[in-house]
């Protein structure tokens, strides 16, 4: 495991490179009265206002969140070496800087300048975050839990004797400005008949279809929702889309979105003392024609859901392509919902339990009205369907950010879900199930009531059953957050059936696990691909100079696969696939 002491240095930047500007927010109850704009000298405030635009999505001085705790900064990491990584990482790095390459050579990511900020905001930064260091220690509490675990997963991921040939497609149109070009972030294949079109949607608000390699317009959210936000990015903006299975003849097709905090009353709220962020929106639109090269349709409201923080929100719905009419899950929209970082913005309350909607996984049925604001059903095999005190929709629960879900060719439901600290999980759902968090993560325990940077042993009283573990996960060695995909179901490509192809969202790589593996209560052996392009060995972090590629996979017909990357922008079709020396 990488020291966290090592980490803090690079946050810095990192929290700058990968977040985009953010509306101000209320502060979670770790941030001190220090931090009241009312009660700071005017520099101080403009930092709390840069932190919030430019940090808060990644960092926060409570939590090891998407990047590490900024409250464990070292006093000898000097303002002034600060603010000069933040302005040039590259130069200091190409200069010898010796901190600066330990760095790199961490991390291989190589961070972009940020010229755009003034001597006087880089100043207002770096005292902000010096004004909040060390507010947070290790509670006591930790030492009931006993020793730590140092390596999660001790075994490596080892090379998988497979090389995936890739062809580059396309680049999709930019819409937005670096690191990430071009947002997309999801792909669904419409099927109707024999026909399959394929379909990608940028979270800036666009959905397309791809026509002979080209990416057309169909949809854009921006045109129909006038409080639709795509900031402070991450993942926020247009979450994803799903066809009805019967498409061709009802024209219904759903869509996931972020909007402004407070833009309408939400379905599931909490408190009006804890901060809402911003609001995700499930819609159903009917189009005027299902077959028009543009869908033109009204929008119907079917839920709305408050959140803590921009992170952690509806990434993934789908139906279940398996299921047939006459099968009771036939026509139901499953919806995966995070904790919208709850947990590490000290509200893990919000998630632990069946009276709220936060990290689980949900199942409607978006044509019935039986749900407690009539715009969509509640299935009657759901598992809290008949429970007043619970929510119907849940299907099963515990997740810290259920990002995507496939199901795979013998009808199991495959669940990704990015980890906090040191899990990337793939989980097979099943109803009514707790998958642990935020009590749980991987195979171990973790304290989500102090700083949740380490991972503890189970306790050896926890009753058989309490909760479900993955059925393969790596730790932080490997990567830093879990690209869901597929199992391989097309034809062409023998070495590659029924196996589960995978990434890693922050470094590219790409990994395997074989199908028949993946059951409940063992671990699945996680191997890595090798990639080819032109005809050349590669790898997505290498293609796009040292940065993270924002690596996510899709499946397009006839069960092909398909990377992209948000940093350049490009798709790529998996074409073949080769044994290596």
């Amino acid at each position: 495991m990488i020291p966290s002491v090592t980490r803090c240095f690079y946050l810095i930047g990192l929290l700058l490179c990968y977040a985009n500007l953010l509306m101000a927010q209320t502060p979670s109850p770790s941030q001190t009265a220090t931090t009241n704009k009312s009660n700071q000298p005017p520099l101080l405030a403009q930092g709390k206002q840069l932190f919030q635009t430019n940090c808060s999505t990644c960092h926060n001085f409570s939590q090891t969140g998407i990047g590490p705790n900024l409250a464990d900064i070292p006093a000898d990491f000097s303002p002034a070496w600060v603010k000069r990584f933040i302005r040039n990482a590259p130069l200091l790095i190409e200069d010898g800087d010796k901190r600066a390459n330990q760095l790199y050579r961490q991390y291989k990511l190589m961070m972009p300048t940020f010229s755009q900020l003034s001597d006087t905001e880089l100043e207002a930064l770096t005292q902000y975050i010096g004004a909040n260091r060390k507010q947070l220690t290790t509670a006591a509490g930790d030492k009931t839990l006993g020793p730590a675990v140092n390596d999660p997963v001790p075994q490596k991921i080892g090379p998988s004797g497979l090389r995936l040939i890739l062809e580059e497609i396309t680049t999709a149109p930019i819409t937005n400005t670096p690191p990430a070009v071009a947002r997309i972030n999801t792909m669904r294949v419409l099927r109707q008949g024999a026909q399959q079109q394929l379909f990608i949607a940028d979270l800036q608000g666009i959905l397309y279809r791809m026509q002979d390699k080209t990416l057309q317009t169909v949809l854009d959210l921006r045109e129909q929702f006038p409080e639709f936000i795509s900031k402070p990015g991450l993942g926020t903006g247009f979450g994803s889309f799903a066809f009805h299975p019967l498409f061709a003849q009802n024209g219904l097709l759903y869509t996931t979105h972020t909007e402004k905090a407070r833009t309408a009353p939400a379905d599931f709220t909490y408190a009006d003392s804890i901060p809402v962020a911003m609001q995700w929106v499930v819609t159903e639109w009917k189009l005027e024609d299902p077959s028009a090269t543009v869908f033109r349709g009204k929008p119907r409201e079917l839920m709305r859901v408050d959140v803590v923080s921009p992170i952690h929100g509806m990434q993934e719905i789908a139906f279940n392509p398996l299921a047939t009419q006459g099968n009771s899950d036939f026509g139901c929209l499953y919806i995966g919902i995070g904790d919208g970082g709850a947990t590490e913005n000290g509200y893990y309350f919000l998630c632990d339990n069946t009276r709220k909607i936060w990290s689980k996984l949900l199942r409607i049925n978006p044509l019935g009205r039986n749900s407690k604001n009539g715009r969509y059903g509640i299935p009657a095999d759901n598992p809290y369907a008949k429970d007043s005190s619970s929510l119907g929709e849940i299907y099963c629960r515990g997740f810290r950010n259920p990002n995507r879900f496939s199901w795979l060719p013998d009808g199991k439901l495959l669940v990704t879900d990015i980890g906090q600290t040191n899990a990337e999980e793939l989980n097979l759902a099943v109803r009514g199930a707790d998958y642990g968090w935020p009590e749980r993560e991987g195979t171990y325990r973790i304290n989500h009531r102090a700083k949740m940077d380490k991972v503890y042993p189970l306790p050896a009283t926890e009753k058989p059953g309490t909760y479900r573990y993955p059925v393969a996960f790596y730790d932080h060695d490997e990567g830093n957050a879990i690209s869901g995909g597929y199992v391989y179901t097309g034809k062409t490509i023998p070495l590659l059936r029924n196996k589960y192809v995978f990434g890693d969202v922050a470094n590219g790589r790409v990994f395997l696990v074989d199908n028949t593996q993946l059951k409940q209560g063992q671990q699945a052996t996680i191997t890595e691909l090798a990639i080819q392009i032109d005809g050349q060995p590669a790898s997505f972090k290498a293609i796009n100079q040292g940065k993270k590629p924002d690596l996510r996979i899709g499946e397009g017909p006839n069960g092909a696969l398909y990377f992209f990357t948000k940093t350049n922008g490009k798709l790529y079709k998996v074409t073949a696939c080769t044994a290596t020396p």
